[in-house]
């Protein structure tokens, strides 16, 4: 209109999803960025529209071609975060083709991400985040679930749909991860970079590198790559903008998203600062410096919510306390370690489970990747070439020097021994920039990066051709499956090689960083969905009927009994009970009830990340509560051939599954006759001690002491007779001591019971510092027995038992939060009251 000359998209030309070939896609593969940029600027038309039809009462018809125009070039956060989330969905659409929208993949992402988002959601929906009893033994809600998402904004956004939608919305949720991430890295690399289309490079680059590629495996650490660049931009504007009040703002949202990582972000932040300060990239006067002390006090305040509570809980969890001494300090234990850190930055990652190389050292699930899709480490190698002595470099190095020694690795993790990886997300975000940087000024030395680059990953080539002897038999290569070696190899060696063409027909800085964007699009779906593939495939048939098993099945199955009880799982997938939304013993989580981590390696049972009893430890169900066991209908034969029912018979088929009930079980709420200390439980063999304690209590010295007038001793003969048959014996007379009702909530429990004299009732309730009883209304001691599980004194009669659960910590950290939000807009208000005035 008006005789002007209309523009097409800006010219990304490299911006083309399908992988092959890709140099020629790379050159010419302008219709994907065409079509993504015409539809999100069909979105801001769409929105204009309404507002002016709302202001005006009509729509300007010609906003949309002015979106167009040259003049009106798009918003590269708006196009950051459409790239991301559509780069996402490319590299997902396979999959979501092949599991007909269902998104599942493999391990922990279908065994925790899947049922915990949908079990969190009905609770949230409650509004009740006390006890809960689908959680392993029991456990509470928060420190169960904080490390997960209780705090995660993404996880709230889905609780805008109903709790059936959860599963077909992993991967949309994915998307917005993967959108928000690369939006705040566009955000803090803007500042640093010459033009837009590198920042959007360098967004890309840390959006899909191989940490986040491989974390799609636990999906919640997506979270934390999507939130962290926002703490570097808030603190760069406090700094550089004199922007206030936004750095508090975003260290509240990500130490409520993740307390875990958090302590990382933390060290990361410090570091970050001061290489900065030293290099006298930063320049505050004291008062500033107080200022941005304030806001992160003030910020930690607003989001110490679940903090607190999980601190607390984990204080008591042996699994966050593995100290090293002498040489572990500061070197590790095996050389593969040092060989594997430094292969992450120039491979790309394995599947999580499936390590290849490395595979004598700490590298499974440890998350252990810094490469950086098509580039991988000659951005950075340019970086450091260059001779520049600059923050980066500083920084880079710095870094550098913390995965190397183990100590300064471990204060990530708040010096907790247990190797991981999990914070290479944050100098992967300053790798992205040194490789942003390098590309966008042709003096950086990159072809020669790119040379050397590729020299070290052929060094790589030494795996398949090294001898080694196995048992007196000799065979060629290191790698567990020689196969994916190469596959990896040449995926690496395959985007080197790219690279170093486009650099070889660079023109036009704009022509360059559209085409080299294209390209790492191109290469983020070739070595993502091969990443994903290597992880989901081997588990293709043992998930096979994941969904109608787990998904349909919590549709339509119902047992038909209104009594508080537990289930069993034999060979089932992981979490049932949160699908079914029932107690169930086999439970899939690293964060429960620290008295559960006691418990159960007092009878035998292994408790790290999963509590997992075998089938043959039947005197486990009667004193759990067990009354059904849930198993595919397929595995009877073998059941009852074998002999390992137990008193469990068949009773039905319900939504694909064998029903059992067990003819032993016995109510929640019992008492005994008898006492055993832990010295005494202790000469028993592991395996046996659970039909102990279905005959006596454990008491420690002191408890027996204080009880003892109401129980007697157990006999030492008694410790020797584990039989089955004086195990029903012992079922039959706890049921005949047992309570008459037991009412779960999710504040606790209510249980009636008789007795004829005073008692201590024994619950199979893990014990917890956040639980308060009462009996008759009279407020009683919890009794700690049984080496976790709890007990109360009841006195002869009748009886209502009430247990009240609040979580520990919530009392100190509610006043927190509360009080930090109230400082914040008071100081927001100040600053704006101030701004006004001047």
């Amino acid at each position: 209109r008006g005789g002007k000359k209309m523009r097409p998209a800006p010219a990304l030309e490299g911006v083309f999803f399908c992988p092959f070939p890709f140099f020629v896609f790379a050159q010419r593969g302008e219709i994907f960025f065409k079509i993504c940029y015409t539809g999100s600027c069909f979105l801001r038309y769409c929105l204009i529209s309404a507002k002016n039809s709302v202001n005006t009462g009509r729509c300007g018809g010609r906003r949309f071609l002015d979106l167009l125009n040259e003049k009106k070039q798009m918003d590269g956060h708006l196009l950051s975060f459409l790239m991301g989330a559509g780069l996402c969905l490319c590299l997902l659409a396979p999959f979501l083709v092949v599991d007909k929208g269902f998104f599942l993949y493999c391990g922990d992402f279908n065994s925790q991400q899947i049922p915990f988002y949908t079990y969190a959601q009905s609770v949230f929906k409650s509004g009740s985040f006390g006890w809960s009893w689908v959680s392993d033994l029991g456990g509470s809600f928060i420190n169960s679930y904080s490390f997960y998402l209780a705090g995660s904004p993404f996880f709230w956004l889905t609780c805008l749909f109903p709790t059936r939608w959860v599963p077909y919305l992993m991967a949309p949720l994915l998307m917005l991860k993967f959108g928000v991430a690369s939006l705040g890295a566009y955000g803090w690399l803007r500042r640093y970079a010459s033009a837009r289309n590198w920042a959007l490079l360098g967004a890309l680059l840390y959006a899909f590198s191989g940490f986040s590629v491989y974390d799609i495996f636990f999906n919640h650490f997506i979270d934390v790559v999507a939130l962290f660049p926002f703490l570097l931009w808030a603190m760069d504007s406090f700094v550089y903008d004199q922007k206030r009040g936004l750095f508090a703002l975003v260290v509240a949202v990500n130490l409520l998203n993740s307390y875990f990582f958090f302590v990382g972000q933390v060290i990361f932040l410090i570091l970050y600062f001061f290489v900065k300060l030293l290099s006298r990239e930063y320049r505050l006067t004291f008062a500033q410096f107080l200022n941005l002390f304030f806001e992160a006090v003030l910020g930690c305040c607003m989001g110490v919510l679940l903090a607190i509570p999980a601190m607390l809980n984990l204080l008591q969890n042996p699994r966050s306390i593995n100290p090293a001494s002498g040489f572990g300090f500061w070197l590790y234990s095996r050389v593969q370690q040092y060989f594997a850190i430094a292969a992450s930055a120039f491979l790309p990652p394995d599947p999580p489970y499936l390590p290849n190389i490395f595979t004598d050292c700490s590298i499974k699930w440890t998350s252990m990747s810094a490469y950086l899709p098509l580039l991988s480490f000659s951005g950075v190698a340019a970086y450091l070439m260059s001779g520049r002595k600059d923050w980066v470099r500083r920084l880079l190095l710095a870094c550098f020097l913390m995965a190397m020694v183990p100590v300064l690795n471990s204060s990530f993790y708040a010096f907790n021994w247990s190797y991981y990886a999990r914070w290479y997300y944050m100098p992967v975000l300053i790798m992205a920039l040194a490789s942003m940087k390098a590309v966008q000024d042709e003096s950086f030395p990159l072809k020669k990066a790119v040379l050397l680059t590729g020299g070290i990953v052929c060094l790589f080539l030494v795996i398949p051709f090294t001898p080694k002897k196995t048992d007196d038999v000799w065979s060629m290569g290191l790698a567990q499956n020689s196969a994916k070696f190469w596959l990896t190899f040449c995926t690496a060696m395959l985007g080197l090689v790219l690279f170093y063409l486009l650099l070889t027909q660079r023109q036009t800085k704009r022509r360059f960083s559209a085409r080299l964007i294209g390209a790492v699009m191109a290469f983020t779906v070739l070595y993502g969905v091969i990443h994903i593939s290597l992880g989901k495939f081997p588990q293709w048939e043992n998930d096979a009927d994941y969904k109608a098993m787990t998904y349909d099945a919590a549709a339509t199955f119902d047992i038909g009994d209104d009594s508080f009880f537990r289930i069993d799982a034999y060979e089932a997938y992981d979490n049932l009970g949160l699908h079914l939304q029932l107690p169930c013993i086999q439970f899939f989580n690293s964060v429960v009830t620290p008295s559960i981590m006691e418990f159960y390696p007092s009878v035998g049972v292994k408790r790290d990340v999963s509590s997992k009893p075998e089938l043959g430890r039947y005197a486990l169900r009667g004193l759990l509560s067990v009354k059904y066991l849930l198993t595919d209908p397929g595995n009877m034969p073998e059941l009852i051939n074998d002999g390992k029912l137990y008193g469990f018979t068949y009773l039905r088929e319900e939504a694909g599954y064998a029903v059992l009930e067990n003819e032993n079980y016995v109510p929640m709420g019992f008492t005994y006759d008898y006492y055993v200390t832990p010295d005494q439980l202790e000469t028993v063999a592991k395996e046996y001690r659970a039909n102990i304690l279905m005959r006596a209590i454990c008491l420690t010295p002191e408890q027996a002491a204080l009880y003892g007038e109401y129980l007697s001793p157990l006999a030492s003969i008694d410790l020797l007779d584990t039989s089955y048959d004086a195990y029903l014996a012992d079922c039959a007379d706890r049921r005949a001591g047992a309570a008459s009702s037991f009412e779960a909530d999710q504040t606790g429990f209510t249980a009636a019971i008789s007795l004829e004299q005073p008692e201590l009732v024994f619950f199979s309730v893990p014990y917890d510092e956040g639980f308060t009883a009462t009996v008759n209304g009279e407020k009683m001691p919890v009794e700690k027995v049984s080496n976790g599980m709890c007990a109360v004194l009841c006195p002869a009669g009748e009886n209502t038992v009430r247990f009240q659960y609040r979580t520990p910590g919530l009392a100190v950290s509610e006043p927190l939060v509360i009080g930090g939000w109230a400082v914040w807009f008071l100081y927001i208000g100040f600053l704006i009251y101030r701004r006004r005035r001047v």
